[in-house]
């Protein structure tokens, strides 16, 4: 039998934890280890439990998500971290992406879509859409410091012109089945380019190979 989906959960409100034990409890492929209702407990927990998904509050009294996201990161084998959100454009929740965390998911999202996206994000797919993505683009470079703009630009530099095909596709939100549609390529090809991109451009995820085209600005 394949081994279940390990997750804790992590939000200061009550009513949220139980809503969210009670959707992924409900499910025979996730099994959930663990809740916890701040960043400290969080990072305690994961240690102990050894999660596979950690659905993260961004904003949390004693150590907010941000914090604990952080902290989870530094570990050799970190845990994938899904930040919890009201608001779908925040920029805590595009620092949480910067530091490592695999995607966000909105507080009213209906219960089979939180079900999917512990699942991808647990099978190494970021939970980023390309509506998502959009509205980080007006967050990530509306106003990108001249420091962080060179330094991402410095990076897309050193692309061939399929990876940066790639890397702008990425950027856009879309995934590997319609860049491989898109640039006539297979679904292995585009994912070994991917692979590629995230050694150059020094990134863990396909979260941060977006916001690093963003960032560039190339067309500023």
């Amino acid at each position: 039998m394949t081994r279940r989906i390990r997750v804790i959960v992590v939000d200061d409100d009550p009513l949220v934890r139980s809503a969210l034990a009670l959707i992924l409890g409900g499910d025979p492929e996730l099994e959930l280890v663990g809740e916890a209702v701040d960043g400290i407990q969080a990072v305690a927990m994961a240690g102990a439990r050894s999660p596979d998904v950690v659905l993260m509050d961004i904003r949390m009294p004693v150590r907010d998500g941000l914090e604990a996201t952080r902290e989870l990161m530094r570990r050799p084998e970190p845990p994938k971290v899904l930040v919890l959100t009201t608001f779908d454009a925040d920029e805590l929740v595009l620092q949480a992406l910067r530091i490592g965390a695999c995607g966000f998911l909105l507080k009213d999202t209906p219960p089979a879509e939180i079900v999917a996206a512990v699942k991808q994000v647990a099978a190494g797919r970021p939970m980023l859409s390309p509506s998502v993505t959009a509205q980080l683009i007006s967050v990530a470079t509306a106003r990108p410091a001249g420091s962080v703009r060179e330094t991402a630009r410095r990076a897309m530099a050193t692309l061939t012109e399929r990876e940066l095909d790639i890397a702008h596709a990425i950027g856009r939100g879309l995934p590997n089945s319609d860049i491989a549609k898109e640039l006539h390529l297979s679904v292995a090809t585009v994912k070994s380019y991917t692979s590629r991109l995230l050694t150059k451009l020094g990134a863990d995820n396909r979260v941060q190979i977006a916001i690093t085209v963003l960032n560039a600005d190339l067309d500023a």
